[in-house]
């Protein structure tokens, strides 16, 4: 990845799944919210981090994601960008795959 590349990578748990909605052009979108916990070590010292992140995923990644139950993990691939709209970021969800 060169300059200004955009991926980002997260295991997280579905909190929340709006219903699948098609877009003018009659791709399927699907909004949702994630939950993510874990620990980390920062400046040598291990930390309980949390994070809740609006996301959105459209053709058959949504239509893959709305038969998924809210609570269930999965690592998350994709890229961050503002929501239109808004000023807030979300996740644009291009793969899922299993929790390991």
């Amino acid at each position: 990845m060169g300059p200004g590349a955009n991926r980002f990578e997260l295991t997280a748990c579905i909190a929340e799944l709006h219903a699948l909605r098609y877009t003018p052009a009659g791709v399927p979108a699907l909004n949702l919210r994630l939950e993510h916990a874990s620990s980390v070590a920062e400046a040598g010292e291990e930390r309980q981090v949390k994070a809740v992140l609006r996301a959105v995923a459209l053709g058959a990644t949504a239509e893959r994601l709305a038969l998924q139950p809210i609570g269930s993990c999965w690592r998350f691939t994709g890229f961050l960008a503002t929501a239109r709209n808004s000023k807030q970021i979300q996740l644009h969800i291009q793969d899922i795959t299993s929790d390991p």
